[in-house]
């Protein structure tokens, strides 16, 4: 009898050790599994000198000291001077060792932000150096090297020089004051309003430490559907309270500006941005939220886009109101992000053009402080899109690209979809003007100073912070392309994996394939040869191509697909909307042709005969059938793949990923059957024999509701 608490209470330490619930996200310091390269670590690291004092000084030992026990099992001793094994950590300023060395050198490339990690002796002793031009740069170079030993890399002789590509590279909080998340999936807000200021929930700590760790520097703390709320003085306190806690991190905060803010809360009667009180009180406005916050980012602007007001309402131009916001906070070098996502419903023209329309001919009349922010897709962060033709087309104005990493359009918090591959889809897309879109928001095609990528945040109050396990990886992978675009979707895959999971070669390489995959399963089961925004209207979840009572023509479904009894897809050529006309020669040729273009776009750009031979020999409707069919079919071998690794894998992850997958199956069947059962109404043809055929009828997938769906 006595034994049998002692037994419960081991059975119950072992459960405790075979879970994680992916709070620590990447950053879990686990001891190094192979042994060997665990002597050769422990070898090479045998003590710590780090110099300054500063927070953030501060915050690169306590990392170091937490980081390298984990990993090396033991405590590491801190040196006042050079021993063999030294690592040091230090500027040249705060470390005199540093000085006079060829590290200097290599500095001059490493600029404010970068680092410099190598392999030197130092008064005749081996020494691993993480050096910087400031004490963010250190940290860093912190966490590259921790990532090293995380991901069991050499390091034995290193010779790091790594600079970010992108000076601004931030998430976007569509928080609202309230605490719900708009297209958020991983639960509440993480910003308790209503504790700040005085209470500082470690988890903000917690946030800004996975931010540094893959180098995001800013953050919009509100939804771009804005609140004026948020710039008076209760909240201001609360901002500047989140603003002290992310300083250290090297994380500066944004907030979003309502631009109708000078007649909610300041009592003006018009918020006209050539009206010389209306810039009066944003030139105030600006003083006072500096005089709150010193390093404040600067304003994150939606403007003149489904409802929110804007200088448009004064028949002025998005220029006008960017460029009053902007000469507010120049004093103070802060920086206007205004969003280039408009569209209306006045507007009887293709959706796909009305940016384009907007902005081109305000091309270099924005100020220097400006930039603009475009999604990376015409329309609205479809599972896959061309990328939008404002990055080719606006050489005098910096663009900053937007990328969401929740996926409100690709399966939200229930699908495991990697997204790195449709980031670098983008990146890497030609112009047509002989350069790459990464080419043009890195500066490298004109030379400006701000550049940037910003990623909608998929952060929640869930424990694991985004709610399904994987989609983490979206998070780490836009703050790795944001630092370096030029990095593979599988290179970051295979680091996030090893820092998450295990370092296990097989489940590794198996993992990284299903990752890899993943998004492209999710085009094919749901919206294949270029279909876009067939989903369910408001909450956008699951499939709803038959809808076309929304009250704006451009939300609704048969707007996008516009199939008839002759074909199906949109005709943006020169006898439809034209709107490939917006894109370079160069970039438009791929697409223009219908015998050309390639499948993945073909029914973005072209309205096809259902009887259309396709490159595969089966005629256009087979060929969808045959997408939908074997997209769901990728599902159910994503299930056997996982399934595969659970030795590899904690419990507790696995028994997660194991069920959303089956979840995402059930839903791919959905997509398959809702689509092929509605397009069938107007093709009035056979899904073809040795299918199956869907069990259920149109009229009940039609009849689904979900009144409370997450992110609305």
């Amino acid at each position: 009898m006595k034994r049998f608490p002692l037994l419960l209470l081991l059975l119950l330490q072992a459960l405790l050790a075979s879970s994680e619930n992916g709070y620590e996200l990447w950053l879990r310091y686990n001891k190094v599994e192979d042994k060997t390269l665990l002597q050769v670590y422990r070898q090479q690291l045998t003590g710590l000198l780090i110099s300054g004092n500063s927070p953030t000084m501060d915050i690169v030992r306590k990392e170091l000291q937490t980081g390298l026990h984990g990993l090396l099992d033991h405590s590491i001793p801190l040196h006042t001077s050079p021993q063999a094994g030294t690592l040091i950590a230090g500027t040249p300023q705060n470390e005199p060792l540093l000085r006079n060395t060829a590290i200097n050198e290599q500095l001059k490339n490493a600029g404010n932000e970068g680092f410099v990690i190598t392999t030197s002796l130092i008064n005749n002793k081996p020494c691993t150096i993480i050096s910087a031009n400031t004490d963010i740069g250190v940290l860093y170079g912190t966490f590259h090297l921790l990532r090293l030993l995380q991901t069991q890399q050499s390091i034995t002789k290193l010779n790091i020089v790594s600079a970010p590509r992108l000076r601004l590279r931030m998430l976007n909080h569509w928080d609202n004051l309230n605490r719900t998340v708009e297209r958020g999936y991983a639960g509440f807000s993480i910003w308790n309003w209503h504790t700040l200021p005085d209470y500082i929930d470690p988890r903000y700590i917690d946030y800004a430490r996975a931010n540094a760790s893959i180098g995001i520097n800013g953050t919009v703390l509100t939804n771009v559907n804005a609140n004026a709320t948020m710039l008076t003085k209760p909240y201001l306190e609360k901002a500047k309270a989140l603003a002290n806690a992310f300083r250290p991190y090297g994380i500066r905060v944004f907030l979003t500006a309502r631009f109708s803010a000078p007649m909610e809360i300041g009592g003006l009667k018009t918020a006209d941005p050539l009206d010389p009180a209306v810039k009066q009180w944003w030139q105030q406005k600006a003083k006072e939220i500096y005089q709150y916050i010193p390093d404040f980012g600067g304003f994150l602007v939606k403007a003149n886009s489904e409802g929110q007001p804007g200088p448009q309402d004064y028949h002025r131009t998005h220029a006008d109101g960017a460029n009053m916001l902007a000469d507010a906070v120049a004093p103070f070098k802060g920086i206007v992000i205004w969003r280039a996502f408009v569209y209306s419903h006045t507007n009887p023209l293709d959706r796909h053009t009305q940016a384009f329309d907007e902005f081109t001919p305000l091309d270099g009349q924005f100020r220097k402080n400006v930039m603009l922010q475009v999604k990376n897709g015409p329309i609205d962060f479809m599972p896959r899109e061309p990328f939008h033709p404002l990055f080719g087309a606006m050489p005098n104005t910096p663009l900053m690209m937007e990328f969401q990493v929740t996926q409100e359009y690709l399966g939200q918090a229930t699908n495991l979809v990697y997204l790195a591959p449709l980031f670098k889809e983008v990146l890497e897309s030609n112009t047509g003007n002989d350069y790459t879109v990464a080419q043009v928001i890195d500066g490298s095609t004109s030379k400006d100073t701000l550049t940037g990528i910003a990623g909608v945040a998929n952060i929640g109050n869930d424990i694991n912070w985004c709610g399904h396990p994987f989609a983490q990886a979206n998070w780490y992978a836009l703050g790795r392309l944001a630092w370096d675009h030029s990095l593979s979707s599988a290179g970051i895959a295979n680091e996030w994996l090893r820092m998450t999971f295990t370092n296990n070669q097989h489940f590794v390489d198996t993992a990284q394939a299903m990752m890899l995959a993943s998004r492209d399963v999710y085009v094919q089961f749901t919206n294949p040869l270029g279909l876009h925004h067939i989903m369910g209207t408001g909450h956008h979840y699951g499939p709803a191509p038959w809808v076309n009572d929304q009250h704006r023509p451009e939300w609704n479904p048969v707007y996008y697909h516009k199939a008839d009894s002759i074909g199906i897809g949109f005709n943006r050529t020169t006898t439809g909307s034209n709107a490939l006309a917006q894109y370079q020669p160069k970039a438009r040729q791929q697409w223009e042709n219908l015998s050309t273009c390639p499948d993945a776009y073909l029914l973005w750009f072209h309205h096809v005969p259902w009887d259309y031979k396709m490159r595969s020999g089966r005629s256009l409707w087979n060929e969808l059938c045959y997408q939908y069919y074997t997209g769901a079919a990728r599902t159910a071998a994503m299930q056997q793949t996982w399934n595969k690794l659970q030795p590899y894998v904690d419990q507790q992850r696995f028994h997660e990923v194991a069920m959303l997958l089956n979840i995402q199956h059930k839903e791919s069947v959905w997509w398959r059957n809702a689509c092929l059962l509605y397009f069938q109404t107007v093709s009035h043809l056979p899904i073809p024999a040795g299918y199956e055929q869907p069990s259920t009828s149109l009229e009940y997938y039609k009849s689904l509701r979900f009144p409370y769906a997450p992110g609305i």
